[in-house]
């Protein structure tokens, strides 16, 4: 059912976006300065998201089908409805008050009461469809039913929700975390852009790891991997705390020893190679807990990551990822030990891609971050998978990771348990069980 489980997902987005403007209007409440340019990216998201994607989908493929199989569901569809045609003027009047209180003539605690009705409305709905109409679709419709209805949700040329506009909706979304104060987002005073796509590499395989086995005197952490990953893949390697996820990611970079096995990079072996070696071929790691050089600016800590490069090419490098996180630009004399940790985040990863990777690790990208920044995070990643860069993803936010991954491996103390595609994976019961909390 990969039309629930895509409505599923934009929920979560859209809750989590509430949840944050919540946060704000009560900010704003005790003192905090309107965040204009926030509030305006987080309407234009609803409305470009949510009013012409989100609920036409529902609106166009799953409600008629639904109506046709229960007409007793049509009492509670009405509803729905009724209230997707009036989003865009509920929209529209958050501008108006938005704009009224930027001027003066509204006070802020209005606004901020008008704000929390809008995100309690949005919730409600939400939970509506949640709870209510998604579990009569599951038990309602047929087989048919779904073939039809997920083939519309997962039409990559749809102009509405097609591939296209979801490179659209990340880069709504990321102006909006690229503008949230710091106390939820990034904290700039302008808008990041996020690359435009570029072509996919051709799957033939630039990665592979057999019997790896890395040793802690005598504890063995590493068993035996073996895993492959093709030019342009996106690759999960998920599990829980212990798995022996990091310690995978240190020996592969040539920081940790390993005491068997091989690994074969773009079909060389460089399982003898230093770690430094293995970065100039075009490996390059953002570590977990970011490992940024906190005396050091944000501006060395970028060259830092070009230091194999090219001379006469950093600088442009870094003004691609100065384009990305713009906060990194506004901050950039300033040492990287003050920044917020979703920036400190943020400036792992453009560190590592000041490397130029061809196999680029990730990992643990997500750990610690407020939530709005989190789904920032997966973001970015889901925009350099459409550039066609090879990602290894270190999680263990294991739902998140594989839901944007190609293929995903399951990690349990050293050894590999399970392997698959990212929705195979989501769809087994041992790992929903296991990592999912299902």
């Amino acid at each position: 059912m990969d039309a629930l489980r895509i409505i599923s997902e934009d929920h979560n987005n859209l809750w989590r976006l509430a949840t944050t403007v919540d946060q704000l209007a009560g900010e704003m409440e005790a003192g905090a300065s309107l965040e204009l340019a926030f509030f305006t990216s987080v309407l234009d998201y609803f409305e470009q998201f949510v009013e012409r994607s989100h609920h036409p989908k529902e609106d166009d493929y799953l409600f008629p089908m639904l109506r046709l199989r229960n007409p007793y569901a049509a009492e509670t569809l009405d509803a729905l409805q009724a209230d997707h045609r009036g989003g865009l003027g509920r929209l529209n009047t958050l501008r108006g008050n938005l704009a009224a209180t930027a001027n003066g003539s509204l006070p802020v605690a209005d606004l901020a009461n008008q704000l929390r009705a809008f995100t309690a409305g949005m919730k409600k709905h939400i939970l509506i469809e949640e709870r209510q109409v998604m579990p009569l679709a599951r038990k309602a419709l047929l087989k048919e039913d779904w073939t039809d209805i997920n083939r519309a949700f997962l039409d990559n040329s749809d102009p509405l929700f097609g591939e296209a506009a979801q490179a659209e909706f990340r880069e709504l979304y990321h102006r909006i975390v690229s503008t949230a104060p710091e106390s939820v987002g990034l904290g700039a005073h302008s808008a990041g852009d996020l690359p435009p796509k570029a072509a996919v590499a051709q799957a033939e395989v630039l990665l592979r790891v057999q019997g790896m086995e890395s040793c802690y005197g005598r504890i063995k952490a590493i068993k035996g991997i073996s895993l492959e990953v093709r030019r342009g893949e996106t690759v999960a390697l998920v599990g829980a705390n212990g798995a022996g996820k990091t310690t995978f990611l240190r020996t592969l970079s040539g920081v940790q020893p390993m005491s068997a096995g091989s690994i074969h990079f773009d079909g060389e072996d460089i399982s003898s190679l230093r770690s430094d070696k293995r970065m100039r071929r075009g490996i390059c790691q953002s570590p977990e807990g970011r490992q940024v050089f906190g005396p050091l600016s944000i501006e060395d800590n970028l060259r830092l990551g070009a230091y194999t490069q090219p001379r006469h090419q950093v600088d442009s490098d870094m003004e691609k990822i100065f384009t990305m996180f713009p906060i990194l630009k506004e901050k950039r004399a300033l040492p990287a030990g003050t920044l917020s940790g979703g920036q400190q985040q943020m400036l792992a990863i453009g560190r590592a891609l000041m490397g130029r990777p061809r196999l680029l690790l990730l990992d643990e990208p997500s750990m610690g971050l407020a939530p709005l920044l989190v789904q920032e995070v997966f973001e970015v990643i889901k925009t350099l998978k459409s550039q066609g860069m090879t990602i290894l993803l270190v999680e263990q936010n294991a739902l998140a990771a594989l839901d944007i991954a190609d293929r995903g491996y399951v990690l349990e103390t050293g050894a590999v348990t399970l392997t698959g595609t990212g929705k195979q994976l989501i769809s087994n019961e041992q790992v929903r069980a296991a990592y999912l909390g299902m």
